[in-house]
């Protein structure tokens, strides 16, 4: 979930989350953050007679990530209190009561964006140096990749959101996509869900294995588990 408006210029880089959603695609006018406090506001609103928080009430808390940085410790998740307040400055017009949903889940998607470029990653021999690294990040809301571009072509539904993380291996930088979907609902009050979709760019010879190898294995696996078995 990986949607955090915070102004990364605005504090240290090595405190920031790991989406830079405060970046803005030459093709679109709209930040990730504004298309995600959207995605969120669209959302039915269960009727409580409980007080609604103020923005004072806030937690400044924030949560430790399991992403590494590229020099030491991990990457660290906005509080409520920042999360708002970067909205702000951006008259996203946020609303304090909403802080308590949307940060726990943009925290839990962009964990599911990592895991998903572990699998990609996983037999590669990161761990002989201690470990893949995100490096850096970009949020790219207005540029279709060309993958995603060829699913809209063919009537599929294209992303609501785009970002690049930049991971490093012992030296080696793979600059991974992902396409943010929002998952098939269920009803008005279905919660919200998504699908991401999550592979290395076609931009190095790294990358162009990695995809090539996945296919392959991919394609084994399939054919191999579609042949019919002997029979005595």
């Amino acid at each position: 979930m990986s949607g955090c408006p915070v102004d990364h210029n605005a504090q240290k880089r090595t405190e920031s989350c790991p989406v830079d959603h405060g970046a803005l695609s030459h093709q679109s006018s709209e930040s990730s953050s504004l298309i995600w406090s959207r995605l969120f506001s669209s959302q039915p609103k269960s009727f409580s007679s409980a007080p609604q928080p103020s923005v004072s009430q806030l937690s400044t808390e924030r949560v430790l990530s399991s992403i590494p940085k590229a020099r030491d410790g991990n990457w660290v998740y906005p509080s409520e209190a920042q999360f708002f307040a970067a909205m702000d400055r951006k008259n996203h017009n946020p609303q304090a009561a909403d802080m308590k949903t949307i940060v726990p889940i943009h925290n839990a998607v962009n964990e599911r964006a990592w895991t998903e470029i572990m699998k990609w990653e996983a037999g590669r021999g990161g761990e002989a140096c201690g470990g893949v690294k995100l490096v850096n990040f970009k949020g790219r809301p207005g540029d279709l990749s060309p993958k995603a571009r060829c699913k809209s072509f063919l009537g599929y539904a294209a992303p609501f959101d785009r970002h690049d993380w930049i991971v490093d291996r012992c030296g080696t930088r793979t600059r991974y996509i992902i396409d943010f979907y929002t998952g098939r609902s269920e009803g008005a009050q279905s919660t919200l869900s998504f699908y991401l979709d999550v592979r290395p760019a076609l931009d190095n010879w790294e990358g162009v294995k990695m995809r090539v190898s996945h296919f392959w294995g991919s394609w084994w696996q399939n054919s191999r588990s579609s042949t019919p078995k002997a029979t005595s």
